[in-house]
């Protein structure tokens, strides 16, 4: 299995440094205590930072429970909280009114995540959403000639040894504004790290025996996801979740499902199921839900799932769906 081995250093002094302190700060979200503020721009940044920080931090999401983060709009408050900040936590690309966001307000210190995350170009995501004639371009108004986020893949939290990374990123930039701390936000990436490996391993062994396989998506956000485990990601539409597929792409997909004997196509949370059902329907498959994890509705954070959860819950609607040997 083509997999990439996640390199998280041991620290035996990491559980007693990530207690020391803590009691610094509270985490009652009031931006006048001690602790410091983080504003993250959607929901896997805010969790790792949360990870990292703990209770010495204060980490707001940008992002409200449920909203697609793409289509973010910033409220005049939310455009101040960015330059009122210790520290922002974002993904360039992601989302056009942070990205404007962060260059007006200039924070003092920032995070992009995409600096870290070892992003990969979207031309080798491996899907061909955009291999159309020039015929279909002009009848399929929702074709796509570029994608909303520029030259890379955005999904990358959907990979656990590149939220790893991040984490990395974010204690080192928290020492900066915090070095006091310093020792405390390095374990907080550690234990992390920790954490992203066990995460990493559970996917590894679960999908053993699907190296291969073939993964119909609504949408190519599993593209990270897929090259970890060695799947082959088919997606009907891009990375954009409201645009629709082609007629041309769902003809496709549909001889890909027929010629690899997959047995089920994915929808995922916060999208309408609605063309992968139809699809489904037609080549008479199961359909199954992903979660892509751009963000979590306030039922599931109210249940207490988290990032953790919700990967764990991904894992076994792959191995229940693919074809695997």
């Amino acid at each position: 299995m083509n997999r990439r081995l996640l390199a998280v250093p041991v620290a035996l002094a990491a559980t007693s440094l990530l207690a020391t302190g803590c009691s610094a700060a509270g985490s009652s979200g009031d931006s006048g205590s001690d602790g410091v503020t983080v504003l993250a721009s959607f929901y896997p940044l805010q969790y790792a930072a949360q990870q990292v920080g703990g209770d010495l931090v204060t980490v707001d999401n940008l992002t409200p429970p449920a909203a697609e983060p793409h289509d973010l709009e910033l409220a005049p408050a939310q455009a101040r909280e960015i330059g009122e900040a210790d520290l922002v936590v974002y993904l360039s690309g992601m989302q056009p009114a942070v990205d404007e966001g962060v260059e007006t307000r200039a924070p003092e210190h920032v995070v992009d995540a995409a600096a870290f995350a070892d992003l990969t170009p979207a031309e080798e995501d491996g899907h061909a959403e955009d291999e159309h004639t020039e015929d279909e371009h002009a009848d399929d108004e929702h074709a796509e000639d570029e994608h909303d986020h520029g030259a890379t893949d955005p999904h990358f939290w959907l990979d656990p040894s590149r939220m790893a990374a991040l984490g990395q990123a974010v204690a080192d930039e928290l020492s900066v504004v915090d070095p006091e701390h310093a020792d405390e936000y390095a374990a907080g990436a550690l234990q992390l790290g920790r954490q992203m490996e066990e995460l990493d391993q559970e996917f590894a062994d679960g999908l053993a025996t699907c190296e291969g396989a073939t993964l119909v998506t609504s949408h190519a956000a599993f593209g990270y996801l897929a090259e970890r485990y060695s799947l082959h990601q088919e997606a009907l539409s891009s990375f954009d979740p409201e645009t629709e597929p082609s007629p041309a792409r769902l003809r496709e997909v549909g001889d890909i499902v027929r010629e690899t004997g997959v047995t089920t196509i994915y929808s995922e949370t916060l999208v309408s199921p609605k063309v992968a059902e139809t699809l489904a329907d037609d080549l008479g498959v199961e359909t199954a839900t992903l979660d892509p994890l751009e963000g979590l509705s306030e039922e599931a954070l109210a249940a207490g799932n988290d990032y953790v959860s919700v990967m764990r819950d991904n894992l076994a609607a792959l191995e229940q769906g693919l074809v695997c040997e």
